[in-house]
């Protein structure tokens, strides 16, 4: 484990990562805008559930994999840039479900919400590529169980992301429920969802392969 500055250097680079709006992000925020706080936080807790796949594959060497590899990276890519484009495709052509002024909420089935978080988050190689270059960084050449090492640092990440991803959810609840033009844009806000899921999933079919 890494002395106490730089643990906080670690948490606080982890923090300014998760402020960085990306899919994870904009999944939450969708949730929340539709269904109420309670789905953006069960959405996040998809999201950091599929951070910790990445994080024990990355341990056990699947990351190495997928930085070596072109083939797993390819698939991967491929099959996390086909559920983004999916995701965003089902928002352009979604009809708004109406929210309840009173609750702030639809509705919804709080698993379903879940499973769309943890996939947005597990077929992004991108996120396994990013464990496997920044938290070895953070260990000691001297630290004798790398393994075990790496599993506690991915363990913070993940923990330390939580109270950032519950708050973009608190935040996109409060605006659905105390902004009107929010709530009658709803339609048009799955709209630019749509787009940007497309987006994403489009620049993430456009990687490059991560060897040289």
């Amino acid at each position: 484990m890494p002395d106490l500055p730089q643990l906080l250097l670690f948490i606080a680079a982890g923090w300014l990562l998760n402020l960085t709006p990306g899919p994870d992000v904009l999944c939450i925020v969708t949730s929340a805008l539709r269904s109420g706080v309670r789905a953006g936080m069960v959405a996040a807790l998809g999201i950091v559930s599929g951070c910790f796949v990445h994080v024990f594959a990355a341990a056990i060497g699947v990351g190495a994999l997928l930085a070596t590899s072109a083939t797993a990276f390819t698939v991967l890519k491929w099959l996390g840039a086909a559920y983004l484009l999916w995701m965003g495709v089902r928002l352009l052509l979604s009809r708004a479900a109406p929210l309840d002024l009173e609750a702030g909420t639809t509705d919804v089935d709080l698993w379903r919400v879940y499973r769309r978080g943890f996939l947005t988050n597990v077929l992004n190689p991108k996120v396994a590529l990013f464990f496997l270059a920044f938290v070895p960084q953070f260990i000691a050449p001297e630290v004798p169980d790398k393994v075990l090492a790496f599993l506690l640092l991915g363990l913070i990440f993940n923990l330390s992301s939580l109270p950032i991803n519950f708050g973009y959810a608190w935040l996109a609840a409060w605006a659905a429920r105390r902004v009107q033009t929010v709530q009658r844009a709803l339609r048009w806000l799955d709209r630019a969802a749509g787009v940007l899921f497309v987006g994403f999933g489009l620049r993430l079919a456009l990687t490059d392969n991560p060897l040289p």
